[in-house]
């Protein structure tokens, strides 16, 4: 097993890493870069993406020919780490939620003209996007087939009605990914569809307050009373939404492991320097057993959580839907980061739990990644259905 990345990864990912440190970076510091949540503020946010564009560091995940990269998962897991030494820094590349995976998952599934129409916009960072998936209790949350947005096909139209929720990046998105009810069949009455901000049929209820820094267009409640979609742009076939839901959020899920383990790095690169020269009763904290363990259990658990994304980023290259190594990654990467940042704090005192460091921002933030993508349990659930199908094949090499 080589853990070598290949040359065009290592050299985009020591480009980027000082990218983040020349140009990301610096604004963390500075109040006036922060939006009204907590984010990286939009004409700032267009200055610093020309710059990553000039550089040749933009869109990692797509191909060349539409003006990305065109890394692999495996490539991908590489220098998203590094764009997230920052908490401003994956959107600055175009790699950031829910862009990324809306850009992937048109890009395996959308017709030609779909492609031109809904998703070049978002790669070339003109427009933002958004998946429209979650509903209010009763409806689909980590469950999809408990899905009530409906989608009645009237002619060459379909009609939208229902409520959804949570809905990441909604404010600010012009393009939507839309999974609704078609039919009653319990695994092809989901599908797919593609509508616009400027339709009429739908509203923006609210922007729903959170308790963590928010991403660009804050996680929204929208109603749905009569959304017209032509038939042209709905998504693979009749029936395929689920599958296109399973396409999607595997590898989103992965690239949010990929993420969070770039700001799980960066939380013990804070602290390191404190602990390194902060007295404490005639010793360097550093130089404590306590602060040793500490130190080390995070660092270990890091490690294991890029092992575990990086063989589920290549078992996603040879074409396999990795659905346990996904669910073991992301278990793994939400709890620790959580783990690295409150170390970090911990360590830190006072200092960490103050706005001087952007510790106490990722702590906020931090909470959100054992619910988002498919809660925690969920995918434990899944581990156990996959150790009772495969029993001691569950631990297999190949």
């Amino acid at each position: 097993m080589d853990f070598t990345l290949p040359a065009e990864v290592e050299e985009t990912r020591r480009k980027i890493r000082e990218f983040v440190a020349a140009e990301v970076l610096p604004l963390e510091s500075d109040p006036a870069s922060y939006d009204d949540h907590e984010n990286i503020r939009l004409d700032l946010l267009d200055e610093v993406r020309a710059k990553a564009r000039a550089a040749g560091l933009w869109a990692p995940q797509m191909p060349v020919e539409r003006g990305g990269l065109g890394f692999s998962t495996v490539g991908m897991a590489g220098v998203y780490e590094e764009a997230a030494r920052s908490i401003f820094g994956p959107v600055c590349f175009n790699c950031a939620a829910p862009d990324d995976g809306n850009m992937f998952v048109l890009n395996r599934v959308a017709s030609e003209a779909q492609k031109e129409r809904w998703l070049q916009p978002v790669v070339d960072g003109k427009v933002r996007s958004s998946f429209v998936m979650t509903e209010p209790a009763p409806g689909a949350g980590s469950d999809p087939g408990l899905m009530r947005t409906t989608a009645e096909r009237k002619g060459d139209r379909w009609i939208v009605t229902g409520r959804k929720w949570f809905i990441t990046g909604a404010e600010t998105a012009q393009h939507f990914i839309l999974i609704a009810r078609t039919s009653d069949d319990p695994r092809k009455g989901l599908s797919a569809f593609l509508f616009d901000r400027d339709q009429p049929g739908w509203e923006i209820v609210r922007r729903i307050p959170i308790m963590g820094p928010e991403e660009h267009g804050g996680h929204c409640e929208l109603s749905f009373d009569g959304l017209e979609i032509p038939d042209e742009n709905r998504l693979m076939e009749v029936g395929d939404g689920l599958k296109l839901t399973q396409i999607r959020l595997g590898t989103a899920r992965l690239t949010h492991c990929m993420r969070w383990l770039g700001m799980a790095k960066r939380a013990l690169e804070i602290c390191q320097p404190y602990v390194a020269e902060r007295d404490s009763f005639g010793i360097k904290l550093a130089d404590r057993e306590s602060v040793q363990n500490q130190l080390g259990e995070a660092a270990m658990a890091i490690e294991i959580g890029r092992l575990l994304t990086m063989k589920a980023a290549a078992k996603l290259d040879s074409g396999d839907f990795a659905r346990k190594e996904v669910s073991m990654a992301k278990i793994q990467v939400a709890d620790v980061l959580h783990k690295a940042v409150d170390t970090a704090i911990q360590l830190m005192g006072a200092k960490g739990y103050s706005t001087d460091t952007p510790l106490e921002w990722m702590y906020r933030y931090a909470r959100q990644a054992r619910l988002v993508d498919g809660a925690s349990e969920v995918h434990k659930m899944v581990l156990a259905r996959f150790l009772m199908k495969e029993g001691g094949d569950f631990w297999s090499w190949s």
